[in-house]
């Protein structure tokens, strides 16, 4: 077999190998097709003046002081800078862990339990760098993405990234920790919402910053059936949007409950501007 011969078989090898590790690993991107979803621009019945504040002062100063907050951010100018340094500090902490969790749900102890070699979730991603935004004065939350089928999916129904409001921006944009993701088109980033109409739209311009090349490609496509529902709790509310026409989902993968609290197809509503 001559040399040419020999590396194009190795070559094809390695691109079966990748596309079966793929199918394997992500079966649903085989048939991920990003379609366009419709969203009202309604404005709520009652202006929502949401606090994203959920930690004390005094919490967020020992944040800030024990995770070297200030030489994560050091340079940064901006708001997406400071997402964009927060977001790939965080998500080079662990290795994801899809079934662990951590003894509490916030950022210190998170971080305290991966500094002894526990490795979790893109949940506690997204918890951390929501809380160490919030801990830099930004406003930030967690959001839960949810599939079509999420009530008779039996696993992967859902992820988990972060919202911030880049007031620089004027607009909320979407960071994924797990992935070290921030989408952005023609250079403005996007949130959540944004990031499923650039998808279904097929916009040239969409980049993501923070990954290149295949694992850019694999994101693309793993990312959209995750984009249909999308939910986050703030001040004792669970607020859910949904795409015209969708019922309000009322279970996650057939065993647990969604007690959502406001259920809106108001693309406003789920997006509104802190004061």
């Amino acid at each position: 077999m001559s040399r040419l011969r020999q590396v194009l078989l190795i070559l094809l090898v390695a691109v079966v190998a990748a596309v079966g590790y793929v199918a394997l690993r992500y079966p649903q991107m085989l048939l991920a097709k990003a379609v366009a979803l419709e969203f009202t621009m309604d404005e709520p019945a009652e202006p929502a003046n949401w606090s994203w504040v959920r930690y004390g002062r005094g919490y967020l100063e020992e944040l800030r002081e024990e995770s070297g907050l200030e030489a994560v951010v050091a340079g940064a100018e901006t708001d997406l800078e400071r997402l964009a340094a927060v977001t790939n500090w965080a998500s080079a902490l662990w290795r994801h862990d899809g079934s662990n969790q951590p003894s509490a749900n916030d950022p210190l102890t998170i971080l305290r339990e991966v500094a002894a070699g526990a490795r979790f979730r893109c949940v506690e991603y997204s918890i951390v760098i929501a809380g160490c935004l919030e801990a830099l004065g930004m406003d930030a939350r967690v959001v839960g993405l949810k599939t079509a089928d999420v009530e008779t999916r039996s696993s992967g129904a859902g992820h988990v990234v972060v919202e911030a409001y880049l007031r620089d921006l004027d607009k909320w944009a979407m960071a994924d920790g797990q992935w070290n993701v921030i989408p952005t088109l023609a250079g403005r980033p996007l949130n959540a919402v944004e990031l499923q109409r650039a998808l279904a739209a097929g916009d040239g311009p969409l980049e993501l910053v923070g990954v290149t090349g295949l694992r850019a490609l694999l994101y693309r496509r793993w990312i959209v059936p995750y984009l249909y529902f999308f939910d986050t709790s703030v001040d004792g509310e669970y607020l859910m949007l949904g795409p015209v026409g969708a019922p309000q989902p009322r279970t996650f993968q057939g065993r647990m409950p969604l007690n959502v609290t406001i259920y809106t197809h108001s693309f406003r509503e789920f997006y509104p501007i802190p004061d």
